[in-house]
């Protein structure tokens, strides 16, 4: 199994009843990788999610409930201060956070298997979109149009935790996330595997007059510079959103749920 990235040896963790950190370890910072309500949720009932370590606080204990299907560990009872100490400033944790190992790392042809017994598959390919506020609403999206998943470029993209995570609200357990080097090669290969690639370009034709593939992949740029050469000629077709007002142009993470969509209705 292959990992995003490499977190290091990690010692096992004992089932323990759940109980206040000790009082040497005050002062330190948790290891923390999810955080958020929802995220630690859908993380929890993940089976294929290895989790360390529940870090929680009383009030948050209250609301959640600790049954899993997965066997999982006795939480750790912190305080709000501890984590607060061990994130960022300014972090929304909702009291709740998860020390785990990061999913299996896929590939496109990991995909492309998944989807050959499907009559219909929707991929989204992200083009240099390295915010993870985007990221992860873009995720939570296509987890909610149905999309089978989504593509990035390792390079350029960002970590599937913290931020990303809490902004997908769970999406990074269900939408499953590949990793490409090229994305121009990456769509040749799903051009001959039979699917049809639409890029979202604001010269492209309209969205709405379009008939979409069964098997059909989005690509969106980053906000800005848009879809870079290479990969916007590799596309199909390029389409557009029509603007009707002052604005010309929406945040990509709104533009792919419309996308989205619009390629489901």
């Amino acid at each position: 199994m292959k990992h995003r990235k490499d977190k290091g040896h990690r010692p096992k963790h004992q089932d323990k009843p759940h109980g206040r950190q000790q009082d040497k370890d005050k002062g330190k910072r948790l290891k923390i990788d999810l955080f958020g309500q929802h995220a630690v949720r859908a993380a929890w009932d993940n089976p294929k999610r290895h989790v360390h370590v529940l870090y929680i606080t009383d009030n948050a204990l209250k609301d959640f409930d600790l049954a899993s299907d997965a066997k999982r560990p006795q939480p750790v009872i912190v305080s709000k201060e501890e984590l607060d100490r061990s994130l960022p400033p300014g972090t929304v944790h909702q009291g709740i956070a998860l020390s785990c190992q990061p999913l299996e790392e896929l590939g496109v042809q990991d995909l492309v298997i998944s989807g050959s017994s499907k009559d219909k598959s929707l991929l989204v390919m992200l083009d240099q979109v390295t915010d993870p506020h985007n990221v992860g609403a873009i995720l939570r999206s296509a987890c909610a149009f149905g999309a089978d998943g989504l593509i990035m470029q390792s390079k350029h993209a960002p970590e599937a935790d913290g931020i990303l995570a809490k902004t997908a609200c769970g999406a990074v357990e269900h939408v499953p996330i590949a990793y490409e080097t090229n994305l121009s090669r990456t769509i040749e290969a799903l051009q001959e595997a039979g699917y049809f690639v639409y890029g979202l370009d604001e010269r492209g034709d309209d969205i709405g007059a379009a008939t979409i593939a069964d098997k059909a992949v989005l690509v969106l740029g980053a906000e800005g510079p848009g879809l870079r050469r290479m990969v916007k000629e590799h596309c199909d077709l390029l389409l557009r959103l029509p603007m009707h007002g002052p604005m010309p142009s929406i945040n990509v993470s709104n533009a792919a749920a419309v996308a989205l969509y619009a390629f489901k209705a």
